[in-house]
This record gives C-alpha cells, structure tokens and sequence, in this order.
C-alpha cells in the first residue's frame, strides 16, 4: 500500500481539495505525506513571465526591466508559497499524519519527479487543470510529464473532480 505520498501542490484553488484528498488518503493507508511547491513561470501567480502571459509582466523582450519591483514579486510568491506549505503541514500533524514540505524552484515536473525518486514516494498525487489544445501545447502539462517521468505510481486528480471535492472537517477547522 502507498506509504509514501509526495503531493504536488500549487497556488490554485484546487490546491485545498488536492491536499484534502491526499490527507484522506495518507490517514487510510497510515501513510506520510510529502507536500511539495515549484517555484516555477508555469502557475498564475508567478512573477516570472510565461508565453502567453499578460498581467503581472514585469520584463518583456526590448524593455527595461524593473528588478526591484521583480524582487519584491519574487519574495512575496516565494513566502506566500512557503506559508500555504506551513498551512497544510500544520493541518496534517494535527490529524496524526506526519508530514515535511519542501519548496522547490524550477520546472515543476521534473522536480517533482527528482524529489520523489529521491524521497522513495511510493505515490505522487498531481492535479489537472484540464487545458488542451493550444495551451497545453505551448504550457505543457504537469501532470502529463510526472506520468511519463516518474519511478513511482502517479494519481491525477481532474480539476473538476477537485473542485466538487468537500474538505475534511478538521481541516477546515484548523484552516
């Protein structure tokens, strides 16, 4: 049974029910939960400019770049990333689960698949935000390369399926 779970969080709203789901999961098989966050261009609220991108530009291609306003950008993605690990972590041990976060930086599907190989998940758990056609071809899927690239059984949890998914009552309590 999955005794080692690595959870693929990002700053979505998705991410309390992914979370809720793993907990569920970990209490069952009286597993550990790994939590991990990539600082990465690939989420909404990254400062780091991606393809498609139009708000929170703070470098574009032939303009001058604002590093200090970047900086703070990056501190404040960078903390408020860290606390929601701290969140969920703190949710999990008052539950009995042990649980340890990492943040991480770059793309995400290889470091989550790097950290699990090197923490001997037994399980990854990885959302889908469900984008296709032109978007997932110039954004990738997360999910999609943790499938192909992992050492370990992965379970994706759809976007929609997440969203109808209710919150255990302890964690909304702590929450």
């Amino acid at each position: 049974m999955y005794r080692k779970i690595l959870v693929a969080l990002d700053n979505s709203s998705t991410s309390d029910a992914l979370f809720s789901q793993a907990l569920e999961l970990a209490q069952a098989t009286k597993g550990t939960l790994l939590l991990v966050h990539s600082l990465s261009n690939q989420e909404e609220s990254s400062p780091l400019p991606m393809s498609g991108k139009l708000d929170n530009i703070y470098w574009a291609p032939g303009t001058e770049l604002d590093l200090e306003a970047w900086r703070q950008a990056w501190a404040r993605y960078e903390t408020e990333s860290l606390e929601r690990l701290r969140h969920y972590s703190a949710i999990a041990n008052t539950v009995g689960v042990a649980t340890e976060f990492r943040q991480l930086i770059g793309n995400p599907a290889t470091a989550i698949c790097k950290v699990a190989n090197e923490w001997g998940a037994d399980l990854i758990l990885v959302g889908n935000r469900g984008r296709s056609g032109l978007s997932q071809l110039v954004l990738g899927s997360v999910s999609n390369e943790v499938m192909h690239r992992a050492s370990c059984s992965v379970l994706v949890l759809k976007s929609d399926a997440l969203d109808s998914a209710s919150m255990p009552a302890i964690a909304s309590t702590v929450a």
